[in-house]
């Protein structure tokens, strides 16, 4: 390579800018977190999380470097025995981990705290667009949508047995990546009408929603009375949804755990247990509202301050920004991650073998459901679920496997004129 085809002549320096404001701002919001009003705490105290994120942002850094010095077929080379070891450690730390609120997930090092189902994304993205890259793979046939699929639901299976139902739950994001490459959009409609038959059931009941079943059921007999073909298609679609009605109330009393389903209650209906249940959402809603515009200023929020607000420095990093820096606060991160994910798909389009583009869509679909679902939560627009916010939130296990999500995809893309069509 000469020095006009440089790696870091050919890096793109707009995404990396932009990680670096999100990772800087996300530091200073972590220490904004934890800072009590009137002590001289440090944000590059080492024994605080703040001082702990920067050395982790530190290390994120030394893969940075790392990630940009290495062979680029690295990662399609190694991408089965990355995926076997993190897989493995899921087995593994079902055994040997550390419960933390609730979840076996982490192993204890010391002082450190590894959750091994975060490198598994990585792991996952990198198999992914490793059978994707085959020759003739069309995942429109079924062997093939079943391959890859069980790549998903093995860690999926193992994450939930886990107990941390939120990191089992993103790997569903790996999905959108399936209809970037050919699948049909009617899983995606029969995903829709599935969650819509699930909260329909709970808000209207099972007889009500039977009721519109028989409704709708009548309506298309009308309507295709003279089609033999349309009659049938009817038939089993109503027969497959009020199956599925009827599930409902099994998977939801039987199934979910009493707080999942007492954080779906409050989804449904945040104002039945402000005290109680809801009490995280309700004080979310206060914090975020109290910023207003200009916000009441960098370390002065007082939800934050006096504790109303749970895993403030994680899951529920925004109210941070919301109280302190309010709606100016709040839209500039806002802007950042949206600038961040145009710029993934750009880079992910652009690129000339299906690994890379695989492996970009699945970081933009990682990145896009964890930025959607974590803020989302905190305003009442999704049930409440423990997963971060992306470059933001305190823990060097989610920062790190982010890092090196985007990193990878940086590394390809300043090699994408070296290759032409499927590497091997």
């Amino acid at each position: 390579m000469n020095r006009r085809e440089s790696i870091w002549e050919n890096l793109d320096w707009i995404t990396v800018l932009i990680y670096l404001v999100l990772v800087l701002t996300g530091w200073l919001t972590i220490h904004a977190a934890i800072f009590e009003s009137g002590s001289d705490m440090s944000p590059f105290d080492p024994d605080l999380r703040s001082g702990k994120q920067l050395i982790w942002i530190g290390i994120s850094m030394v893969f940075f470097i790392f990630i940009m010095v290495i062979d680029y077929k690295v990662f399609l080379t190694f991408s089965v025995p990355i995926y076997i070891i993190t897989v493995s450690l899921l087995l593994i730390v079902l055994i040997l981990g550390t419960e933390v609120s609730g979840s076996r997930s982490w192993f204890a090092l010391g002082g450190i705290k590894i959750q091994p189902s975060e490198f598994t994304k990585y792991a996952t993205a990198l198999i992914l667009g490793r059978f994707f890259n085959q020759l003739n793979f069309d995942i429109k046939k079924p062997k093939n949508f079943l391959k890859v699929a069980m790549l998903i639901a093995l860690p999926f299976g193992l994450i939930i047995l886990q107990g941390d139902t939120g990191s089992a739950l993103v790997f569903i994001a790996f999905t959108l990546v399936f209809f970037r490459e050919g699948l049909s959009a009617i899983f995606i409609i029969v995903g829709v009408v599935s969650f819509v038959l699930f909260i329909g059931t709970l808000l209207l009941g099972l007889n009500s929603m039977l009721g519109i079943l028989a409704g709708l059921l009548v309506l298309g007999i009308l309507i295709s009375l003279k089609n033999r073909k349309r009659l049938l298609i009817l038939g089993v679609s109503v027969a497959a949804a009020a199956a599925m009605v009827f599930s409902v109330d099994f998977v939801f009393s039987n199934v979910l755990k009493p707080h999942q389903q007492n954080r779906i209650q409050v989804f449904l209906n945040p104002n039945a247990d402000p005290t109680g249940a809801g009490w995280q959402v309700t004080q979310s809603k206060i914090a975020i509202g109290s910023g207003g515009f200009w916000g009441k200023g960098y370390l002065k929020g007082t939800q934050t301050k006096f504790d109303f607000i749970p895993d403030q420095s994680t899951d529920n990093i925004f109210c941070t920004i919301g109280e302190e820096l309010g709606f100016i606060g709040s839209f500039f991160l806002i802007i950042c991650f949206t600038l961040l994910l145009i710029r993934i798909v750009m880079i992910a389009e652009r690129q000339r073998t299906l690994f890379a583009r695989v492996f970009g869509y699945s970081v933009f679909s990682l990145i896009l459901f964890h930025y959607s679902v974590n803020i989302g939560m905190t305003i009442g627009l999704f049930p409440v679920v423990g997963i971060p916010l992306p470059f933001y939130s305190y823990g060097g296990s989610a920062l790190i496997s982010f890092s090196l999500l985007l990193f990878t995809l940086l590394k390809l893309d300043a090699h994408r004129m070296q290759v032409l069509g499927r590497f091997n």
